[in-house]
């Protein structure tokens, strides 16, 4: 099927929303960034028995409603059904009922609505996109925590703007050794790298969860990462999710001695910060070297060489498998050296031995999917069952890089079979434990995101996401395919679960009113965003934090300091379990970081997960979010009634069911350097898509408009755009926007002309 794109005009209809009806209620919780159409749609609608809430009992009608946010007409009605016969549900003290409306798959913003009580939810999108922006946003929290980089219009808001931080005199380019502070001759430059936490400081070994998942959630799922998040890196060629890895890597590297082995932290002497962080004084010196640090970034460095080479960056990549074999033979030989922390009151990152040896494992792992080396296959068929989740047949959240790890061995070809089917069975088994496929199928979780008592810590957020992305991972290697389905809205429920389908109705990030949320965290424990700050809160502060931070989470094991003298904390203390969440960030002696600090391995724990709930559409999927069917279905159909057929809506992103062809691509006189001189060419600017069946989009000329046109573009699936008239292409993740031109330079009165043949096999 092919099409040619021919200009009309057309008239597009803009619509005021109208008044929603009634009032917002925290007791209708949804997902308030949105639901893509093939993952369940379920509001929680609840009423509490127990906890800071207990009073607001709440019972939903006989028929809830989801209604258009645009018109407020009803587009589908169901009745709410009970959970669990009524009981209250442990972990959150409510009553529950659950609004299924999965079946509504047309593409739009909407909300649901319960005539009853003529109270609704916060609203919400149905889009195969309903997670783009929010991507956009918790990704660009890397570029935030840069250390060493400042943060400038146009890169940010003025709101959270700051000059780069931790470059003046004793600080990171010239940074001692803690353990011989007056010793000039010990001085490094190990600028860089993301602040670890809620604090500036750095440390090797807590990059093990962060950068293993974000190089998985792009080898996962490459497509969806664009190269448009605005970071100074933006329109470079690589994803922007790349870059910020690179960041993190670059530092990396620096901690890297001579002879192979990394150093363990850089960091102040304590926990020392000011705010912004750029006004921060503090002398910064570095931790020695130790057997965990040296093999977490041999595992690191391993990984983003086989990454980095899949892009095209082959010189990068060679020098992180040099760095990597480097590290590999300085561990080998000095298999225990640990690091003490003399010097320093800040954190300690070293680990314990199983650790070490699980940071090793891994590393081996990824040195052999690099570089086929039969020395690491050897390493790793040697010792992986001395890995939990080989021991103990139970993979759970608090082991995601290591469990990753083994999973992507047991897909690489060179593995041994009987390797590759005792790490697949460990997997397998586990997911029928009752925490795990039982717990979703059985309906354990009223809030539909179920981790037990014991996992609700300092962090659980990242529990959350790392046991969806458990599920997820299920999917990923094909395990289990008969559960397929089940597996893939169970990953979605955690997701749900971090965006406001909770006890609190909130989503756990910071600040994100801007993409279209009722509530969000408005507070964490950060130095830079601290109590007392222009930066203190999203509501009522003069610039609040900035966007996209995930907090740490509802922990029912916290506690204020010992000195704390004032009336018991409540919330989060005294509390069921997923309701042990205080929306502040008062530091000592409240100690508030043990729930709202934010952290780069909550961050990408979350990121990882997210990425597997994007994708562009397909055909298909296009067809069912515009609401078309039968015979208006067709790629050749027009419902429009403007003489643009579906084909072409689709390629071009438009909607079919509204006159628009006048907001297909046009033809333009644009200015070219060619060989330094500027000439005037007719150019040709369009979005392409990128979904299953691989559309081809044909950029041709012509002289006369007779039957020779000259192919001077092509796009096709998602390799980039070529020929030559090719300009360039900007990624934006789902789509890309490519840029043609004709050959031939516009002179005189001399004709041509420009068109694109869109063809979907």
């Amino acid at each position: 099927m092919r099409f040619l794109l021919l200009a009309s005009v057309g008239l597009l209809t803009v619509s005021v929303p109208a008044a929603p009806p009634g009032t917002w209620s925290a007791r209708l919780a949804v997902d308030q960034f949105g639901y893509t159409n093939d993952t369940p749609k379920v509001a929680v609608i609840a009423s509490p028995q127990t906890g800071f809430n207990a009073g607001q009992t709440y019972t939903p009608g006989a028929t809830l409603e989801v209604r258009d946010a645009v018109t407020n007409a009803v587009v589908f009605s169901a009745a709410p059904t009970v959970w669990n016969g009524g009981a209250t549900h442990a972990q959150s003290g409510d009553k529950v009922w659950w609004f299924d409306f999965s079946a509504l798959q047309r593409w739009g913003r909407y909300y649901v609505y319960d005539p009853s009580t003529d109270r609704r939810s916060s609203q919400f999108s149905i889009h195969y996109a309903a997670y783009r922006d929010v991507l956009k946003t918790a990704g660009r929290v890397f570029f935030y925590q840069r250390r060493g980089f400042a943060k400038q219009p146009p890169f940010t808001d003025p709101n959270w703007a700051d000059g780069a931080s931790h470059l003046g005199a004793n600080q990171d380019p010239a940074a001692r050794l803690v353990t011989d502070q007056g010793n000039a001759a010990t001085a490094r430059d190990l600028r860089g790298g993301w602040f670890d936490a809620g604090d500036y400081n750095k440390y090797v070994n807590f990059t093990f969860s962060p950068l293993s998942n974000l190089l998985f959630a792009y080898q996962h799922n490459p497509v969806i990462w664009g190269d448009d998040w605005n970071i100074p890196e933006s329109g470079n060629g690589l994803p922007d999710l790349l870059d910020e890895v690179k960041w993190e890597l670059d530092w990396l590297l620096r901690m890297q001695q001579a002879n192979g082995s990394v150093l363990s932290k850089v960091s102040s002497l304590g926990f020392n910060s000011a705010s912004p962080p750029s006004a921060d004084p503090s002398a910064i010196y570095y931790g020695a070297a130790s057997t965990s640090a040296t093999f977490c970034a041999a595992a690191h460095f391993a990984h983003a060489a086989k990454v980095f080479a899949s892009v095209g960056q082959s010189a990068y990549a060679a020098q992180l498998q040099t760095a990597a074999v480097n590290a590999w033979n300085w561990g080998v030989a000095n298999p225990a050296v640990t690091y003490t922390n003399a010097g320093f009151s800040s954190a300690n990152p070293e680990v314990d031995a199983y650790t070490r040896d699980m940071f090793k494992l891994c590393a081996a792992i990824f040195l052999y999917a690099q570089t086929n080396d039969s020395t690491y296959k050897t390493y790793v068929e040697s010792n992986y069952t001395s890995s939990h989740p080989l021991q103990w047949t139970y993979w759970y959240a608090f082991e995601a890089p290591l469990q990753d790890a083994l999973l992507y061995y047991a897909s690489l070809p060179g593995a041994t079979t009987a390797v590759v089917n005792a790490i697949r069975a460990s997997k397998q088994s586990s997911m029928g434990g009752a925490e795990f496929l039982p717990a979703w199928t059985g309906r354990t979780d009223a809030y539909r995101a179920y981790v037990k008592d014991a996992d609700y810590v300092w962090g659980s957020n990242q529990v959350k996401a790392s046991a969806g992305l458990i599920f997820a991972s299920q999917n990923i290697y094909n395990l289990d395919p008969a559960n397929r389905a089940n597996y893939a809205a169970a990953a979605a429920g955690f997701v749900h679960y971090l965006h406001g389908v909770n006890p609190l109705t909130m989503p756990f990030l910071t600040n994100v009113y801007g993409l279209g949320v009722t509530t969000c965290a408005n507070e964490m424990y950060h130095a830079w965003f601290g109590a007392g700050t222009v930066w203190s809160n999203a509501l009522t502060s003069p610039n609040g934090p900035a966007p996209g931070y995930v907090t740490g989470g509802a922990n029912p094991t916290f506690t204020p300091d010992g000195s704390y003298a004032g009336p018991p904390l409540v919330p989060p203390m005294n509390q069921p379990t997923q309701k042990s969440y205080r929306d502040w960030n008062v530091s000592f002696p409240e100690n508030s970081w043990q729930i709202t600090e934010p952290g780069i391995y909550y961050q990408a724990a979350y990121l990882t997960l997210l990425a597997r709930h994007l994708r562009p559409p397909a055909y298909a999927d296009w067809q069912t979010g515009q609401g078309l069917s039968g015979g208006t279905a067709a790629t050749t159909a027009n419902p429009s009634g403007d003489g643009t057929p579906n084909l072409l809506k689709y390629a071009f992103g438009l909607d079919p069911n509204q006159s628009n062809a006048a907001l297909l691509p046009q033809p333009q006189l644009a200015s070219h350097n060619v060989g330094g001189t500027p000439q005037t060419f007719l150019t040709l600017t369009f979005p392409r898509q990128l979904g299953a069946g691989n559309l081809t989009y044909a950029v041709e000329v012509s002289g006369d408009l007779g039957a020779s046109w000259t192919v001077v573009c092509t796009a096709t699936g998602t390799a980039n755009a070529s020929g030559p008239g090719f300009v360039s292409e900007v990624n934006r993740g789902d789509v890309r926007i490519v840029t043609a031109r004709d050959t031939v330079a516009v002179t005189g009165a001399a004709r041509r002309f420009l068109r694109v043949r869109v063809t979907m096999p």
